[in-house]
């Protein structure tokens, strides 16, 4: 049974963002992913003009007869929504905090999915998988993925993105739609590292998309004077002059370096992401990536 408060916030969620997923988003999504696979259809006679390698060899030694197996595409999506619930997520300095924004963007995806009667699915993960709801239909399947896309409690406070994917590829045997949902900030890569490797195993098989969570206060340090800068995962903490301009200048260069390199990353994995900002409108950068897709189908 879900708390009354909580189907509070899920319906201010779906009719805040009703627009986005009925009349822009649901279908966008549904056109930019078609066709991801084919399924079986039937086993006709050889016609004229279809192509050879399409043959039935078993059908047509036992018939005497040339078939072909016919398929038609798969219309039904499998989503998986990965939403990084580490440390670093629990900040944001303007609206709200980059978890937040990240249970919102999961719970419309969701809802897009209901929508369009696909099948959705969520992990949450930090140091390791704290939570893994199966893909399923059904609204109250997809109540369920909301509520803990919204309220659920992590108990790590690490990222291990590589651990996600490669647990992901495990479990997931059929061909998926997979947004990763995450700053994309990991202090200990000795394990595995990093996550290159695991992401672009994961997006041979599925269709990755990578939803990249900033704050301005991440690129840009305002001109203060001693500020004690702490890193949320590991708890180290560090001394900084914000009233010296040079150091300002040095941590914006390094944050302007790690943005491009992310980018870079993740164009020469294959991957496309998304940048969305804790102070401006994740709605418009989702319409603008589906439109650039469809552009480049």
């Amino acid at each position: 049974m879900i708390p009354k408060e909580i189907l509070a916030k899920i319906r201010r969620i779906e009719i805040t963002t009703s627009h986005l997923v009925s009349d822009v988003f649901a279908g966008a999504y549904h056109s930019v992913f078609k066709g991801r696979g084919m399924e079986f259809d039937e086993v006709r006679e050889y016609q004229m003009g279809d192509d050879i390698r399409s043959i039935d060899w078993n059908v047509t030694a036992r018939t005497g007869v040339a078939h072909v197996k016919k398929y038609v595409e798969e219309r039904e999506l499998t989503v998986m929504v990965l939403v990084d619930a580490s440390a670093s997520t629990h900040f944001g300095s303007v609206k709200e905090l980059k978890n937040t924004l990240a249970a919102e963007i999961a719970a419309v995806l969701a809802f897009s999915a209901i929508r369009n009667n696909d099948k959705v699915g969520l992990m949450i993960f930090t140091g390791q998988i704290e939570l893994f709801i199966p893909p399923r239909k059904g609204k109250s399947h997809v109540l369920r993925v909301i509520r803990e896309a919204l309220y659920f409690q992590p108990r790590g406070r690490a990222t291990d993105i590589n651990g996600a994917l490669e647990y992901l590829t495990k479990v997931m045997r059929r061909k998926s739609v997979v947004f990763v949902i995450s700053d994309f900030f990991e202090n200990d890569q000795s394990a595995g590292g990093g996550f290159q490797k695991s992401m672009r195993i994961a997006n041979k098989y599925h269709d990755v998309i990578a939803i990249t969570l900033n704050d301005p206060r991440e690129a840009v340090l305002p001109r203060c004077a001693l500020v004690e800068l702490a890193d949320a995962e590991t708890g180290r903490r560090v001394v900084v002059d914000t009233s010296d301009e040079r150091v300002r200048l040095r941590y914006q260069r390094q944050a302007a370096a790690r943005l491009d390199a992310r980018g870079r990353l993740f164009q020469a994995m294959g991957v496309d992401h998304i940048d969305v900002h804790t102070h401006g409108s994740y709605a418009k950068a989702l319409i603008g990536f589906f439109a650039q897709r469809r552009r480049r189908q």
